[in-house]
C-alpha cells in the first residue's frame, strides 16, 4: 500500500533545532493538513518529506509511486512559455513531444488558462496566471502524492477557491493524496481529513484533529464553524499566541 511514514523525526540546523520528534503516517487516498505560525519548522518538514533534505534523525519511508511539489512562488522557467513550462515534467519522464504538448494545453485549459496564453513567457503572466500554470506542472504528470507549500497565500479569494475547487474534485475521485503545509486554519479544514498542530522552538506536533465530513460536502458554513471551533481550542491559542494581552 502506498503510503508516507515519517518517524522520530529530528533536524537541526547547525546548533538549531529545527524539529523534534515528529511522528505521522498519510495513507493513499488523503489528505494531511500540517498546521502552524511561521517560523515553525513546517518548510522544513516538508522538504524532508519530499527528499529536498537529507533526513538527518529518525526515518521518512514514501512508498509512493509519484510525486509533485507546488510551492508557494511558482518557479517557473523564465525561458520557457506556458505549455513548455508545464510539460517540463512529462518529458522528463520520456514522454513524446507531441503527447506532452497534448496533455499540457489540456490541463492548462482545465486550470482557467486560455489558448492565447499558451505562448506567453513568464514576465507576461500576473501572480494568479502563474500560479495556475505551478499547479497544472505539478499534476500534468499525474502524481500520487501531491506536496503543497503554502500555495494559496499569495492568491486573491477566487482564484484560491477555484483552485481549491479543483483539488477537491481529484479528492472526491480517489486521485490523489496531498501533504501541505499552511498557517491557514481555514484552509485546512477546507481540504484536509487530518490536520497535525507543528508548535515552534523546535518544531513539535501538540495536538492532531480529524475531519470526518466528505471535502465535496464542507460549505463554508462548515468550515467557518469548524473554525470558530478550533479557534477556542487551548492548544490553538497557545499555539498561534492568540491570547489577548
Amino acid at each position: 500500500m502506498e503510503r508516507l511514514e515519517v518517524k522520530n523525526l529530528n533536524h537541526s540546523f547547525g546548533f538549531t533545532k529545527i524539529l523534534q520528534n515528529i511522528n505521522f503516517t498519510l495513507d493513499k487516498g488523503e489528505v494531511l493538513a500540517i498546521v502552524g505560525p511561521s517560523g515553525g519548522g513546517k518548510t522544513t518538514l516538508l522538504h524532508l518529506c519530499a527528499n529536498l533534505l537529507d533526513v538527518e534523525e529518525g526515518s521518512v519511508t514514501n512508498t509512493f509511486l509519484s510525486s509533485a511539489f507546488a510551492f508557494q512562488e511558482p518557479r517557473l522557467l523564465p525561458w520557457k512559455n506556458v505549455i513548455d513550462n508545464i510539460a517540463i515534467g512529462l518529458l522528463a519522464k520520456g514522454e513524446k513531444k507531441n503527447e506532452a504538448v497534448k496533455k499540457s494545453q489540456d490541463i492548462a485549459l482545465r486550470f482557467g488558462l486560455d489558448k492565447e496564453d499558451f505562448e506567453k513567457f513568464p514576465k507576461d503572466l500576473s501572480g494568479g496566471m502563474k500560479q495556475r500554470v505551478s499547479f497544472a506542472r505539478a499534476l500534468v504528470v499525474k502524481p500520487s502524492l501531491l506536496f503543497l507549500d503554502e500555495p494559496f497565500s499569495a492568491l486573491d479569494i477566487g482564484l484560491k477557491k477555484e483552485l481549491q475547487s479543483i483539488l477537491i474534485d481529484m479528492i472526491s475521485k480517489k486521485e490523489i493524496s496531498i501533504l501541505f503545509i499552511t498557517h491557514d486554519l481555514m484552509e485546512a479544514i477546507r481540504l484536509s481529513d487530518e490536520m497535525l498542530l507543528l508548535k515552534a522552538d523546535p518544531g513539535h506536533i501538540v495536538k492532531k484533529f480529524r475531519f470526518d465530513v466528505l471535502q465535496n460536502q464542507r460549505d463554508d458554513k462548515y468550515v467557518y464553524g469548524k473554525s470558530a471551533e478550533i479557534l477556542q481550542d487551548n492548544e490553538i491559542i497557545n499555539t498561534f499566541e492568540l491570547e489577548l494581552k
